[in-house]
């Protein structure tokens, strides 16, 4: 993922309805890797700000007194389908969650996580990883498996994965850094990213957001906590 143009820093637009929550982030990004280049305290307004100041980075609150979140990320992406979103929110309920990742957000963190966890969460999504607050992305795992179980049976056209391939996959899935992956599995942080490409490549997916995406509609994953 680029950075800010001429900065070295990840370009970040706040959407929040709040304009206290709006200022406290941005102040808590002071001096760091991100540089805010908008705020917005509408859908209507994210939309245009975007447009106008290309954000690498969004962090969305899903409840805006206009758009509803779901039609914003969906605008965000039409306008810039390598933009990252992270939904920042009130919410945990199954069905906003659930709504927001199929929109395209590329993770989801309750507003009553700790600054510390915000940050990392930042972090992982800024590298296009996938992010979940601990026991939604179980919620999101259990509807795609319910939803893939109903499906018909897959075409055998289907790419073939190694089992090594397919556990990663299923970790990926589950929310896991690559870091937490390869402390989990025994391996080298390089050799899971080389099993991650291979599986890019044999699903004509083009980054780790798409991979995840794939894995939860498969139904794969396992609800394991990061």
């Amino acid at each position: 993922m680029g950075a800010g143009a001429g900065s070295g820093r990840i370009r970040l637009m706040v959407v929040d309805d709040h304009p206290m929550w709006r200022g406290g982030i941005a102040r808590d990004l002071e001096g760091s890797r991100y540089e805010v280049v908008a705020e917005a305290g509408d859908g209507a307004q994210a939309l245009r700000l975007a447009a106008a100041t290309r954000p690498e980075l969004v962090v969305l609150d899903l409840h805006l007194p206009d758009l509803g979140g779901v039609a914003v990320i969906r605008g965000l992406l039409a306008e810039n389908p390598e933009v990252r979103i992270l939904i920042l929110s009130a919410s945990g309920e199954y069905q906003d969650v659930l709504d927001a990742v199929k929109a395209g957000a590329t993770g989801y963190l309750l507003k009553s996580a700790a600054a510390a966890e915000f940050r990392d969460a930042l972090d992982r999504t800024a590298l296009g990883e996938p992010v979940f607050t601990p026991g939604l992305a179980g919620l999101v795992l259990g509807e795609y498996r319910r939803l893939a179980a109903e499906r018909a049976v897959p075409s055998a056209e289907t790419p073939r994965l190694t089992l090594r391939e397919t556990e990663v996959l299923r970790l990926v899935a589950s929310g896991l850094s690559y870091k937490q992956i390869a402390q989990r599995l025994s391996l080298s942080h390089r050799t899971v990213q080389n099993h991650v490409q291979n599986t890019l490549n044999k699903l004509q997916l083009h980054n780790r957001v798409e991979l995840a995406r794939y894995a939860i509609r498969e139904g794969l994953g396992d609800d394991v906590e990061a």
